[in-house]
């Protein structure tokens, strides 16, 4: 091998050598590295805190005014109520009906509007998730069915709030 090869070869790894960061620069560069994900894992963190809090806030309004919009609605039943009661001695028993026939028909209007539904089970079979015998009687029929609706049931996007209460047909 000639001098100049030999010069050329050193110079070549001389660039080698150059060009490699040296250990100090590569722990420099870790180290930045290190500290941008420590940050950037700082703002996530604190960016799910601020979620979490804002969902439980959330929650805690919606569990607050749930009803209010129901509530609303039956405003205007509790105004034709007292209008009722409002005109005295005055009103004749046809305008007093009329009157609570419509104040009940505003009633399960806001019923409806809102997703609770009546339970009248009259001569359906008897079923213990919707209904609730008060006792049983001897009547024409099939035995397990609904011979007397004492007090409907209701409904709340169908699940029971308030189950029928019922007399059934007994077995003879």
């Amino acid at each position: 091998m000639s001098e100049e090869q030999i010069n050329q070869e050193n110079a070549a790894a001389g660039a080698d050598v150059d060009s490699t960061p040296s250990l100090e620069e590569m722990l420099r560069q870790a180290e930045l590295k290190a500290q941008e994900h420590h940050d950037a894992w700082l703002r996530a963190k604190a960016e799910t805190e601020n979620v979490r809090r804002r969902a439980i806030e959330d929650v805690e309004k919606a569990r607050k005014f749930a009803l209010d919009k129901f509530a609303g609605d039956l405003l205007a039943v509790k105004d034709s109520l007292e209008a009722a009661l409002a005109t005295g001695d005055n009103a004749s028993i046809e305008s007093v009906k009329s009157g609570v026939e419509l104040t009940l028909k505003q009633l399960s209007g806001v019923f409806e509007k809102n997703a609770i539904n009546e339970i009248n089970p009259m001569g359906a079979r008897f079923d213990p998730n919707w209904h609730q015998a008060i006792g049983m009687v001897e009547a024409d029929g099939e035995p397990n069915t609904v011979a007397t609706v004492l007090q409907k049931g209701y409904l709340l996007n169908d699940r029971v709030i308030r189950p029928a209460l019922v007399m059934v047909v007994k077995g003879k």
